[in-house]
């Protein structure tokens, strides 16, 4: 019996094999701090993911007698209401955890909606160019003019408070940040010799697209989107609070320091733990943007190797 040796297949799997001892070794060598916010972004999406099983109550279940109890770690505190109950009687504990889904799940549809529509654009100003990069390089001019704010009242006026309608805004917020930086690139990459290398040998413009540039900017996209994730999640959460984004009773973060504001001098645990985990989830992303951008910026890398 005769066994085919597929060379194409070892070097796949050598090549897979390195990519994951690198990226160990790049996590590994990463600051306590971003070690710490990269297990507790992990702990926030496993919360986002598995809050049916994790919440001890129906978040939206009231009962004016649970009025305002104080969370169990304070004196006199209700030992069945981790952290107290709002002025409806409903459990904060498991209706933080279900904003954390709610406000995480809302994000992430943006950002990726936000980046995908970027990307594409982007590489189509930069790789078909002429009509195309003025057309888009104007839609990025119109996109900034325009003060978001008002084309989210705009929006929100003729088309109503839907949820779709939240996460096509969220999606359109900071898309042309991923246009401007993609099509740069993009520009950059078309004049590389691995890329005429790849037209002389018969490629077309979609292959050439999808196989020799779009790899090339997976890591400049992952920065962009770790580094755009805080600004949307402040943004849903700033939606929420004025009553433009999540509607009751459904949760969501910033619904919830809306919904308690008025009874801050109280009863603040009810306000200021949705206030403080949009703080800290927000720092911990910025702080792994932050460390992305210095691991895949290979000028700032050979700048200390030096």
């Amino acid at each position: 019996m005769t066994t085919t040796l597929n060379p194409s297949n070892g070097t796949a799997s050598i090549r897979a094999r390195t990519k994951r001892h690198r990226l160990f070794f790049t996590i590994r060598a990463a600051p306590f701090v971003v070690k710490l916010s990269l297990l507790g972004m992990f702990t926030v999406f496993a919360v986002a993911i598995f809050a049916p099983w994790i919440a001890p109550y129906d978040p939206n279940d009231t009962n004016i007698l649970n009025s305002l109890k104080a969370p169990s770690w304070i004196a006199g505190g209700d030992p069945d209401h981790l952290m107290g109950t709002d002025k409806l009687g409903r459990d904060m504990f498991s209706r933080l955890i279900y904003g954390i889904r709610v406000s995480v799940g809302l994000s992430v549809l943006g950002v990726v909606i936000g980046g995908v529509l970027g990307t594409v654009l982007g590489m189509l100003a930069g790789f078909v160019g002429g009509f195309w990069d003025r057309l888009v390089s104007s839609m990025i001019d119109i996109q900034i003019a325009i003060p978001f704010l008002l084309m989210t009242l705009v929006a929100i006026a003729a088309l109503g408070t839907d949820i779709w309608v939240l996460i096509a805004l969220l999606g359109i917020a900071g898309w042309e940040t991923y246009a401007r930086v993609v099509r740069a690139q993009v520009i950059a990459i078309r004049a590389r010799p691995f890329v005429e290398a790849a037209y002389a040998a018969g490629a077309t413009h979609m292959r050439v697209a999808v196989r020799e540039v779009l790899p090339n900017l997976v890591a400049i996209l992952t920065v962009l989107f770790t580094l755009n994730f805080p600004g949307i999640v402040l943004l849903e959460a700033s939606l929420s609070f004025l009553g433009l984004g999540v509607q009751p009773p459904t949760p969501s973060l910033g619904r919830m320091v809306s919904d308690n504001r008025n009874d801050l001098a109280l009863v603040w645990w009810t306000a200021l733990s949705p206030v403080f985990v949009i703080m800290i989830m927000t720092l911990m992303i910025q702080l792994i943007g932050d460390w992305l951008r210095d691991v895949f910026d290979v000028r700032l890398r050979e700048g200390r190797r030096q």
